[in-house]
């Protein structure tokens, strides 16, 4: 049996062309009082590091609204951001077109992973890096299906291989959602069970969300309204209070304006790291600039930012960035995604 899978698109200044379906096999994101005289006497004692300050300070750089949140809410125990940086690979395990994450075989995949983890960590020591996989396990169809939701489920072998995968590899997962024609009180709950595993976040892809926009995924890029976000908050965060767990992370894709309505009316939640994850792709320049008016303008928590190995590249005189190039963005993302 084999499912259309659908490519991610380019950003572009005025406006965005849809790539058409393709068809694949498989199934389916931080005074002193001493006297004068003393200070002759001596040298000074280095000032005693204030670490909260510290915390506030990286929190201030990576992240537009982190160190207000955390002062509201505070930082629960086993939070991954902002004393992370999550590098992911993007894809689904059993489909080639998706990206790399499934482009490869395994071992060959992980390898090329292994130097992309180092170049990373290279570029900036400042900041411990936190492996992901980031695997899209409901997958916008373009056929509707028997119910008509043009949406399709990874099995259940398929999610817990992917899980599997992270395990051995000490990464954390994501599982991705793409909700076509549903919802995502519909589909959110099919992934509790395997959101119940502390190394499990989520993923959701609001170009393909098209319940709004009444057409199959491909005709239009899809959209969510701050209520969605919300409902993904509040569905992650009581999965973490009933199961005692660390905060989960959830990555909000992102690439045009419309992808994503008042975005001011989201409502973040300790339990739940929320990252407006850049997800276009083209050259540096038009990168950054989507970046600058998608995420940087419109700040929820933390930011994200992908990668294409294919795509990226294709512009006269481009080339995929560079870590460097990716954290000297303002504010520094602190999810980063290669697909």
């Amino acid at each position: 049996m084999s499912f259309s899978f659908l490519p991610r698109h380019a950003v572009v200044a005025a406006s965005l062309s849809l790539l058409s379906l393709s068809a694949l096999p498989g199934c389916g994101t931080r005074s002193d009082g001493e006297s004068t005289a003393a200070k002759v006497a001596a040298p000074a004692s280095p000032a005693p590091l204030d670490t909260m300050q510290i915390k506030l300070a990286a929190m201030r750089r990576d992240s537009l609204k982190a160190d207000s949140i955390v002062r509201a809410n505070g930082q629960l125990p086993g939070a991954i951001l902002p004393g992370h940086r999550i590098v992911a690979f993007y894809g689904n395990i059993r489909a080639k077109g998706m990206g790399i994450l499934g482009r490869e075989p395994k071992e060959q995949m992980f390898r090329k992973f292994d130097k992309v983890i180092k170049e990373w960590e290279a570029a900036d020591p400042s900041i411990p890096v936190q492996r992901a996989i980031h695997n899209v396990t409901i997958t916008a169809q373009g056929a509707a299906g028997k119910d008509g939701k043009y949406r399709l489920m990874n099995s259940k072998a398929t999610i817990e291989e992917v899980i599997q995968w992270g395990k051995e590899h000490n990464c954390i997962v994501f599982l991705d959602v793409q909700v076509g024609l549903s919802n995502l009180e519909n589909e959110l709950h099919k992934l509790e069970p395997y959101l119940k595993d502390p190394i499990v976040h989520l993923g959701i892809d609001p170009e393909f969300a098209m319940e709004t926009k009444g057409v199959r995924p491909g005709k239009k890029i899809g959209t969510y309204d701050a209520k969605d976000v919300n409902f993904a908050v509040k569905f992650l965060a009581r999965i973490v209070s009933e199961n005692k767990l660390p905060p989960k992370v959830l990555t909000v894709h992102r690439f045009t304006q419309g992808m994503l309505t008042n975005y001011k009316n989201i409502k973040t939640d300790p339990r739940v790291q929320i990252v407006m994850h850049m997800d276009g792709w083209g050259d540096p320049t038009l990168k950054k600039d989507s970046y600058k008016a998608y995420i940087q303008r419109e700040p929820v928590q933390y930011t994200g930012f992908k990668l294409f190995y294919e795509y990226d590249i294709k512009p006269k005189n481009s080339h995929l960035m560079t870590p460097k190039e990716v954290i000297a963005l303002t504010p520094t993302p602190l999810y980063v995604q290669y697909q």
